[in-house]
């Protein structure tokens, strides 16, 4: 029996020699093809493969034994023995070094993805270097107007941001990292340290329903949600540190109906502890959020500021969002739970003492260079020890262009944009009282490499008019900043 089979083998090993050199005189197609089969069948080993394979074409003169092909003085040499019918260790070794992720560099930075697309990870460094005087801030109070002028240096953010998915493109992961928030001189340097900002699941299969879970800034308004590295102006405008619900702990159901029709619309319903970043709810009390967003112009308006990508076709967006909560908070920021001038502090107030309703209008609009969004608020506040019930409105509305697609001698990479904000809030010292307070920005960018890499100056005249006693005040600021992202 055994002499049978060495007997088959070697018909075999003979029979596919004679039939490679029948070969020689085909295609190279035909060569690769009828190699592939000796290698399959063990007749040749994957050295002799890779050799045979680099010949143009392949004439054999001669049969000259089982174990020998040649072709112009050059060998191939084939099993002396019995041809073994196992795997060749060496390809397999090969197959199972080569590496199963794939690095490379893009948009969102450093990748890291596997061949089948199932796992991913971006890995992001960002920073905002910035300079401003004669204030950083927003003067709310007629105080802050006569304060000493101040020139200051500083790295207002600097993040780590790093997202992807795993087992499936559609369960995507995110977090983010303020690596040292700056804080004043009489701060504590606790309030420096570095925090985690946003962290975040989102379960995302369907474009018509997905789930997220986690900590990030609520889809309630435009300004605030998008990112502070894709603004149009240094900073957010006066409206928004009275009326941001900012980051929240919570749940979110999300998705897009009617896509690429004139019914296009994105919606989002959430609920939060409504306490902040980084807190647990201290009673029975949920924070609602909704928000729904109409493309009436049938395409989808991304959250970003500026038309530095020069949207080709005319994009808007029509959107109202809604929120309602009770608790110790008054107002929302990056730091957490806090209180609008004139109210006590979460620390003094009782776990639901301040019931909070909001709503939102917003309009935006990008088209060949040119972008436009403006934003109308209301906020009403209900003091549950006293009864009394507090009214604020805020407003803004901007608009930039880069005027190199109307006049081709202005630099492609500049855009110059405007903006105006008004807020009408309760007086810190009374507040049945209404504080007036108005923003005039003009700004100017330059961008290196779209948000990733730009420059940004601004100047602002910034105006409160105190009701209380009856006071006008004005402050002229600059600001100029480096925002980089590798």
């Amino acid at each position: 029996m055994n002499f049978f089979r060495a007997f088959t083998r070697r018909v075999i090993g003979i029979s596919a020699a004679i039939t490679l050199s029948a070969a020689c005189i085909s295609t190279q197609a035909a060569d690769r093809a009828l190699l592939d089969v000796l290698l399959e069948n063990g007749v040749i080993n994957r050295e002799q493969y890779e050799a045979l394979l680099q010949k143009s074409s392949l004439q054999y003169e001669d049969v000259l034994s089982a174990q020998q092909l040649s072709r112009d003085g050059c060998a191939t040499q084939m099993p002396s023995g019995p041809v073994d019918d196992k795997p060749d260790q060496t390809a397999t070794e090969k197959s199972e070094a080569e590496p199963s992720v794939e690095m490379s560099y893009g948009k969102n930075g450093f990748r890291l993805e596997t061949h089948d697309g199932n796992w991913q990870t971006n890995l992001q460094w960002r920073a905002q270097l910035r300079y401003t005087h004669p204030s950083s801030g927003d003067p709310r109070q007629l105080s802050k107007f006569t304060d000493e002028d101040e020139s200051t240096l500083e790295a207002r953010r600097l993040r780590m941001k790093i997202g992807g998915h795993g087992y499936k493109p559609w369960l995507k992961y995110y977090f983010e990292v303020d690596l040292q928030p700056s804080r004043d001189v009489d701060d504590s340097s606790a309030g420096s340290s570095a925090r985690v900002i946003d962290y975040r699941i989102d379960l995302a299969k369907w474009d018509w329903g997905g789930l997220r879970v986690g900590q990030w800034k609520v889809d309630y308004n435009r300004e605030r949600s998008d990112s502070s590295g894709r603004q149009q102006f240094v900073e957010c405008s006066i409206v928004n540190r009275v009326f941001t619900v900012d980051r929240q702990v919570g749940v979110q159901l999300r998705g897009r109906a009617f896509k690429d029709t004139y019914a296009d619309t994105r919606y989002y319903l959430g609920v939060f502890n409504g306490e902040g970043r980084g807190v647990r709810n201290t009673d029975d009390t949920m924070m609602y959020v909704g928000r729904l967003q109409w493309n009436f112009l049938g395409r989808d308006l991304p959250l970003r500021q500026t038309d530095v990508e020069f949207t080709k076709a005319p994009t808007a967006s029509l959107a109202f969002g809604a929120s309602t909560t009770k608790g110790p908070c008054t107002r929302w920021s990056s730091s957490g739970c806090g209180n609008l001038d004139g109210f006590g502090a979460p620390e003094d107030a009782q776990h639901d003492q301040y019931e909070i309703d909001q709503f939102v209008q917003e309009v935006a609009f990008k088209w060949r260079g040119f972008s436009l969004q403006q934003e109308w608020h209301r906020k009403e506040i209900t003091d549950g020890l006293t009864d009394e019930e507090f009214i604020l409105n805020g407003a803004y509305i901007q608009s930039g262009y880069f005027f190199h697609h109307m006049f081709p001698a202005f630099p492609n990479s500049l855009e110059l944009a405007a903006r105006y904000a008004f807020v009408e809030e309760p007086n810190q010292n009374n507040l049945d009282i209404d504080n007036d307070r108005e923003e005039f920005t003009l700004g100017a960018n330059w961008f290196f490499r779209g948000h990733g890499n730009k420059l940004t100056l601004d100047w602002s005249r910034l105006n409160l008019d105190d009701n209380f006693v009856n006071d006008k005040e004005s402050e002229n600021r600059v600001r100029f900043q480096w925002d980089v992202s590798f």
